[in-house]
């Protein structure tokens, strides 16, 4: 059984690689080349390249260029990782190249920016979640900060990919490359994350006061959420305090300061996002 349910999940893992390859390539093929948009990373070198001779597909491109930076990282990333990366670099090249074949869906640079970010995000995030590599920047990024002492990951990525923007801007002698490419950026980073952690965000609340007994009793019999009651002192007035640590969900967040506002009006409360939050009434540990 356990050997089945690990088959499962890798077949899983591979199904949303596919989709993942498949949102990705759509976003190249369908909106960031067909506009000469150069958005960074193998995918926009590739474009870059695919502009300068349109004779070599874009798929193919990107293969050749990260056959050597997968060749290079199995030293230091392992043969498992770079076996998935090189399977997931040759689907991602194929789809791209399918795609290809199909009409332009836009011809307005700022439109194709965001679909092909919000495209581009959901297959990075499908990646990451599935422990799937594109290879690409980020791999070389890796590389490269092991390599040069002081250099973090995000440093390197991000100079690599601003390289690429700045070249393609140049050579494409189109200044408004570096703005659709910001788009790109941030709308893919913002889907990626909404792949990764979901729609439904929650609230992390830490609720300072003096009646911290009546604010919880109140709390758990409007909602099912757990509360924890902590012993504080406030520092100024060196007076006794309660403090209480909740998660709720966006919904419940108004109804919950409107309950301390109704017990102690002089209580403080403090509300953070939540990246994450696994347990009771929310998403499962596993």
């Amino acid at each position: 059984m356990q050997i089945n349910k690990k088959i499962l999940e890798e077949l899983k893992g591979y199904l949303f690689m596919l989709v993942g390859c498949f949102a990705y390539a759509t976003s190249t093929s369908l909106f960031l080349a067909p506009n000469s948009i150069v958005a960074g990373g193998v995918s926009g070198l590739s474009v870059l390249i695919n502009y300068l001779n349109n004779n070599i597909p874009i798929g193919l491109i990107s293969i050749v260029i990260n056959l050597p930076i997968l060749a290079f990282g199995i030293k230091y990333q392992g043969w498992k990782f770079i076996i998935r990366c090189l399977i997931t670099v040759a689907t991602l090249g194929v789809v791209t190249d399918l795609l290809s074949v199909f009409p332009v869906l836009t011809e307005d640079g700022v439109l194709a920016s965001l679909y092909g970010g919000i495209c581009q995000g959901i297959g990075i995030g499908l990646f990451v979640k599935y422990e799937f590599s594109s290879g690409g920047t980020e791999l070389l990024g890796r590389l490269l900060a092991r390599c040069v002492k002081g250099l973090k990951i995000p440093t390197c990525v991000g100079i690599l990919d601003a390289l690429i923007v700045i070249i393609g801007s140049i050579v494409t002698k189109n200044p408004s490359n570096m703005l659709h490419a910001l788009i790109v950026v941030f709308v893919s980073t913002k889907v990626s994350e909404m792949v990764l952690m979901g729609l439904e965000k929650s609230k992390l609340c830490i609720i300072i006061s003096e009646k911290g007994e009546e604010i919880s009793r109140a709390l758990l019999e409007s909602s099912p959420r757990g509360i924890t009651m902590l012993d504080g002192q406030g520092m100024y007035t060196h007076k006794q305090r309660n403090v209480l640590l909740t998660c709720v969900k966006n919904p419940q967040l108004s109804q919950l300061k409107q309950i301390v506002k109704s017990i102690d009006e002089k209580a403080f409360i403090i509300i953070n996002d939540s990246v994450e939050v696994r347990g009771q009434g929310f998403q499962s540990l596993e």
